[in-house]
Parts: structure tokens; sequence; C-alpha cells
């Protein structure tokens, strides 16, 4: 069996009852299922975990008995799993799904920028390549961004990439000037702020729940500014009953399980009539890809030696002061 698409390339057996099957093949194989909150409502239902970059990080770094990890969401995070289980066979159902934002920060640019900016601390996003990673000396996610830079000396100088909207946000939130890598989520790019403002006109109660990969004009209408944990502990916790959610909508599932009886809107892109914002990379997991994945054993995330030894670092670090 072979993977040259980028994922096994095999009709699911007539009459199998793939979800039955995926939940055989788990227990048969010791392997556990990470799915990301942007990975559609099948996929996070038939999960072990489901959770953001940091959460599938601390959970991955537990898993002391399973054999294979399955990642579903995008390759970086399959990387992150296989730096902190280098013991375990990583698979991802779809290595072509990727990330516009770690593909906009190539390793050998950034390590240019870093090269020219010798006494500075290079704090980099988790969105990012293994090769990034290795260039890198403490990682960060959205939900646990500030609570590093705030561990940092005040007039520590810091690079920050790939995200310039989460740089920013953070460099407004704590009064920094961190040296920002121009990079940006493609889907969180998008975002209109007009069209949430007409969305708010016409649902004046709803509270309006941004992730900081967001443009500045999203975050100064937001409610709630945070990472796709923090939204959801926001959506649970505060008593309106509508809220409007610029992030991807795959979070929609997991806020409607959760809140059974509140409404959540998603908020539109600026060049779409549609009424969501969906990163086409995450969809392209899909319960036949992750039912072959199992089936195969295939495709596996392999990391040279020589460079993950250096990636996990700053994942520990962040880990530590997690």
């Amino acid at each position: 069996m072979t993977v040259e698409k980028g994922y096994v390339d095999a009709p699911v057996p007539d009459g199998v009852d793939i979800v039955a099957e995926i939940r055989r093949l788990k227990k048969e194989k010791q392997a556990v299922v990470l799915a990301h909150y942007y990975q559609s409502g099948d996929i996070q239902d038939i999960a072990d975990h489901v959770g953001d970059s940091l959460a599938m990080a601390q959970y991955a770094a537990t898993l002391r008995d399973a054999k294979i990890i399955v990642v579903c969401g995008v390759h970086f995070m399959g990387e992150t799993a296989k730096l902190l289980c280098p013991d375990k066979k990583v698979l991802i159902p779809d290595t072509n799904a990727g990330c516009s934002l770690a593909d906009s920060c190539p390793p050998e640019a950034f390590e240019a920028f870093v090269k020219a900016h010798p006494d500075h601390t290079v704090v980099s996003y988790v969105n990012t390549s293994v090769g990034v990673k290795a260039l890198t000396d403490i990682v960060v996610t959205s939900g646990n961004a500030r609570k590093v830079i705030d561990s940092l000396p005040a007039d520590e100088k810091i690079i920050f990439g790939p995200d310039r909207n989460l740089g920013n946000y953070i460099n407004a939130q704590t009064g920094r000037r961190m040296l920002l890598w121009d990079g940006a989520c493609h889907v969180h790019e998008l975002f209109s702020a007009e069209k949430i403002a007409a969305l708010k006109d016409r649902h004046p109660e709803a509270r309006v729940l941004v992730h900081p990969e967001c443009k500045r004009p999203l975050t100064l209408l937001a409610d709630c500014v945070g990472s796709t944990a923090a939204l959801l502990k926001y959506a649970q916790e505060n008593p309106a009953t509508e809220f409007i959610v610029a992030t991807e909508s795959g979070i929609l599932h997991e806020m409607r399980r959760l809140c059974p009886g509140k409404t959540f809107i998603p908020a539109p892109p600026s060049d779409s009539t549609c009424g969501c914002n969906d990163c086409a990379f995450m969809k392209l997991i899909t319960m036949e890809k992750l039912y072959n994945t199992l089936r195969y054993e295939l495709p596996e995330i392999n990391i040279d030696p020589a460079i993950a030894d250096r990636a996990r670092r700053p994942i520990d670090c962040m880990l530590e002061l997690s």
C-alpha cells in the first residue's frame, strides 16, 4: 500500500460500518485518535480526545500505553505529537493537511531573520513547521502566549513569529514591542469587521467571540478574544444565549454540544456570502481516510532526529510554563 496522494487511496469495503470499524481498529491496535476543534463533527465524535493545539500537545505528552497516535488535524500538529512521543507510531490521515500560517514562514527565511537579530529571544507560535521550531527558544499557543510573554523580563528583546495578528494582539495587551514575522492564517484573515458589525445589528444581544489570529478591528469588536478553548469556556459560562463566532467553523460542533440551549452564529468571511469560514486543510481529514489510516497504519510522520532534538526543547519549555 502506498500513499502517493498523501493519503491511503483505498475504497472502504461495501457494507462496512465505518464508525464500528474505527472503534474496533483503535482497540485492536492500541491506537489513540486526537482531533482538533476545527475538524468536522464526525471526526470529533469518534476521537479519544478533542482539543486545541495546547490541549492536544499536553494530552500527547501523557500517553504511555498507546502504541499508535492518529492526529486528526494539520501536519504541524502531527509533528508536535511525534516530537513529544518519539517512541510512538504517529499517523495523520492526509499529509496534504497543511497550514497557511505555517507555510507563510519557511525555515530558511526565518533562520535569516533570526540571525539578523542575534540578541533576541525567539518565540514561535505552535503553528509552524518542525524546522522553525528548531530555531525557536519557546513555543506558544494562542491559549498560553500572553502567559509565556509575561514570564519574560520586561526589557527582553523578542522575535515573535509567524502570526503578525496574534503578535500585534499580545503587544497591545502587554505593552511589548516584539519584533513580528509577517505571517497570517488565511481563514482568520478573511473575517470582516463590517459583516460582524452587521450581524451584531441583527442580533444586538449576541456576544462576539474572536480568535486572536484575527485582525485588530475584529478584536476591538469582541466581547471575548481567546483560543478555541477560551472561547468555549466563555460560551459555557456567560449567561448570553446568542454568540457570533469568528474562528474556524468546526468549533461550532463542540459549542453546540456543550451549550445545547444557546445559538452560535458563524461569522462570514469578507469575500463571500457563505455563512462560515472553513479551513480547507482541516477538512481534508475524513472518516474514510481515518479508517484507512488505522487499517494500513499510513501515512506515518517521521522527523530527522537531529532536527527533532532541537525542536523538542522549545515545546518542553512551553509545557513547563503551562
